[in-house]
């Protein structure tokens, strides 16, 4: 995943940008980047924010840097914004998603000659990098961004920065959000819209899927028209998005009380109090308890001053580490009391499981676990929000293995997407024995798209059901 924020403004901008783009840090773990052009030029910087939060590796960059536009980026993977030299002039270039087909593009970019990429540490291309490749091969930036957005298979967000103004350009299908804000003598876009209120803007507009509009300090203009067809991701309000933030109008906060109210209508559970593993989890368990009139209550605390969301390694294995190491317990609230935890979701399930243990090992009596999404069966081939390497890391995927005695094919895996199924509820009671739950009931699909409250073909659901259309 990752974040973004632009400001074209008629005073210097970077105070704006600096903390715009810092308030999307729950987005990215890895790059910062903040890049501005004034009457010097471009003026561009990258820091590491993995053991580290983004405002402190940029305090001193603020002091320096001065401009009158600006973009800025959290990135979960590669390093940007880009600043490129090219026949559309010069530019800077960030991005938000994922390209599937990113090596057929590049050895077809090659065999045509006359171009070249630079490797990250990894070996990998920078997907920026590759992006503003795509652009460069049409005559200028607009055609450019489309023929992008077409060539692309995945998602792909683009924000640039020339000389006269600041094109942003939403994915194809509209997977991630790009919200405009506006004040005297200034305007913004961003990826979540409360990043921009307390700078003193307002609401402008969302922009639609496949949008291109181009930002200046005086006026948002439409230079490519939005299509029909969205498929935003549905993840965004479940875990992603940050509380105060909406998406086509609905509000994460919401959405979640609405997730937790109609998981408590279909559940008949016996529990002392409802909690929610902090922090997604929290709003879902609000919406439970005051469905249920079971009491809602904090268990266990996360430590958040020295451990920000950045400070999370690569190593799976150290991420559950210092995952447990945030979760300090309330041993007064857990000590011979029957729990019912709610979790945003159930990836691997190796956190919820040492979360469990922990619970018991605190003195709870039961652990009943609500996660508010359905079992994730497919890695997200859009935004690739599940960090899984293979499907086989799921751990819906390790059950049907278990229970088929080999990887089924794809008409059983649908079979385990219905919660109506046998195979799903054998599925789900495998999962139940294997992480020590006193018992698991998981958010249906149906029950989650009428808790956000949209349109169904405007939601992508791949990662539960498979489908891509």
């Amino acid at each position: 995943m990752g974040g973004f924020f632009a400001v074209a403004s008629k005073e210097d901008c970077v105070f704006d940008l600096f903390f715009g783009t810092d308030y999307h840090s729950h987005l990215g773990t890895r790059r910062g980047g903040m890049a501005v052009y004034s009457k010097n030029g471009f003026d561009r910087s990258i820091h590491n924010i993995e053991n580290s939060p983004f405002r402190t590796k940029f305090e001193k960059d603020v002091t320096k840097m001065e401009g009158n536009l600006g973009i800025g980026c959290i990135s979960d993977y590669e390093p940007q914004p880009l600043i490129v030299r090219s026949h559309h002039g010069t530019f800077s270039l960030m991005t938000v998603g994922k390209i599937n087909n990113a090596d057929r593009i590049v050895d077809q970019f090659l065999k045509d000659g006359r171009i070249h990429f630079l490797e990250m540490s990894g070996g990998d291309i920078n997907p920026t990098e590759l992006v503003a490749a795509i652009i460069n091969q049409r005559e200028n930036l607009v055609e450019g961004i489309r023929y992008a957005q077409e060539l692309i298979e995945g998602s792909m967000t683009m924000i640039i920065m020339t000389e006269k103004g600041i094109y942003a350009a939403r994915d194809r299908l509209g997977r991630t959000p790009v919200v405009i804000g506006k004040k005297e003598g200034a305007f913004c876009a961003a990826f979540e819209c409360f990043a921009y209120l307390n700078l003193g803007y307002t609401d402008y507009r969302e922009l639609g899927p496949g949008e291109i509009v181009v930002m200046t300090p005086d006026e948002v203009i439409t230079l490519s028209q939005p299509g029909t067809e969205m498929k935003i991701c549905t993840f965004l309000w479940v875990y992603y998005g940050y509380p105060s933030s909406s998406y086509e109008g609905v509000s994460v906060e919401e959405m979640r009380y609405n997730c937790g109210k109609l998981l408590a209508n279909r559940d008949e559970a016996q529990a002392d109090i409802v909690a929610g593993v902090p922090d997604s989890g929290t709003a879902h368990a609000i919406g439970y308890s005051n469905a249920s009139g079971i009491p809602f209550s904090r268990p266990f605390i996360k430590y958040t001053p020295t451990w920000p969301r950045s400070f999370m390694p690569t190593i799976q294995s150290k991420r559950n580490m210092i995952a447990k190491m945030k979760l300090i317990p309330v041993h007064d609230l857990i000590r011979n009391r029957s729990l019912l935890l709610i979790d945003d979701s159930i990836v691997r399930g190796t956190q919820l499981g040492e979360t469990t243990e922990f619970l018991y090992q605190s003195g709870a009596k039961e652990v009943h676990i609500r996660p508010a999404c359905p079992p994730i069966v497919y890695g997200c081939k859009y935004l690739n929000f599940s960090r899984s390497t293979s499907e086989m890391d799921l751990i819906s995927r390790k059950m049907m293995e278990r229970i088929e005695g080999c990887s089924p094919d794809e008409k059983v895996v649908q079979e385990y997407t219905d919660p109506e199924s046998e195979r799903y509820a054998r599925m789900n009671e495998e999962i139940r024995k294997k992480l020590n739950f006193t018992s698991l009931r998981y958010h249906r699909l149906d029950d989650l798209i009428k808790s956000v409250g949209i349109s169904p073909c405007k939601l992508c659901t791949y990662c539960w059901d498979g489908r891509e259309d």
